[in-house]
């Protein structure tokens, strides 16, 4: 096995378990270009990479997951309302509009219109 192959493996196990290329790099002591380089000539390193840097990141997720829930069992009021808006429906942030609309036909304004169009900006920002 050429030093380059075996390099490209240990590279992958690294992405693994931490998947950012930077820190990859330093701690095999490789260039970014290298990498870079590596992923244009060899299709095959360069799907492995990518599959890598996505098992990293479910266990980074993983392991972000398992804090979160440890500060929920301790109390942690921002950990608790973090948990609850994004993985309860009760508490998710919605937006109620009401309207009066008594003349359902007549077509908005452009002061209207601005206004619709500024809120529904402010709706998808914050999604």
């Amino acid at each position: 096995m050429k030093k380059s192959d075996e390099t490209k493996r240990l590279f992958l196990e690294q992405l693994k378990k931490t998947p950012i290329v930077q820190i990859a790099c330093e701690k095999l002591g490789i260039s970014r270009a290298s990498f870079y380089r590596w992923k244009v000539e060899d299709t095959t390193f360069a799907q492995a990479a990518e599959e890598a840097i996505l098992e990293g990141c479910f266990l980074v997720n993983d392991l972000a997951e398992s804090q979160l829930i440890s500060a929920v069992k301790d109390r942690n009021f921002s950990a608790i309302s973090f948990w609850l808006k994004h993985r309860h429906p009760a508490y998710k942030n919605t937006l109620a509009v009401e309207a009066n609309a008594h003349h359902k036909d007549a077509p908005l304004t452009l002061e209207q219109e601005a206004i619709v169009e500024s809120a529904l900006k402010i709706f998808s920002d914050e999604g």
